[in-house]
């Protein structure tokens, strides 16, 4: 028969608390970045929202991300993964986002700066 070791399918502890930090660190970058924007001096417009979602949605997903990696089960190698997949996730979104935020800055700056006597 095909047995396989109970601890194989575990993930080492000092691994697990590795990966908790880098999400715990990336997280508040992610919630540092959508702050200082919201603080941002150029006026909000409703196209900031094509911006807005994909950062919000990324941070929930890493939130989530933190959360099921806090929890002892995490240890097991399927739900780590799980965790880690769902976190990539949330990188992407919250990437889509930045990424959105600062054309539209840009672009929004380029545009007022064209315009005699601004």
């Amino acid at each position: 028969m095909d047995e396989q070791d109970p601890k194989e399918d575990l993930v080492e502890p000092v691994f697990r608390n590795g990966t908790v930090t880098i999400v715990g660190i990336l997280l508040a970058f992610s919630l540092g970045f959508i702050t200082h924007w919201a603080a941002n001096p150029i006026p909000w417009q409703t196209y900031h929202l094509i911006a807005v979602v994909p950062i919000l949605v990324g941070i929930a997903l890493q939130m989530r991300a933190l959360a099921i990696l806090l929890d002892i089960k995490s240890l097991q190698r399927i739900i780590h993964d799980r965790a880690s997949r769902i976190f990539i996730a949330g990188l992407i979104f919250t990437a889509s986002g930045v990424g959105m935020a600062i054309l539209l800055d840009f672009f929004d700056i380029a545009a007022k700066s064209a315009l005699p006597g601004v």
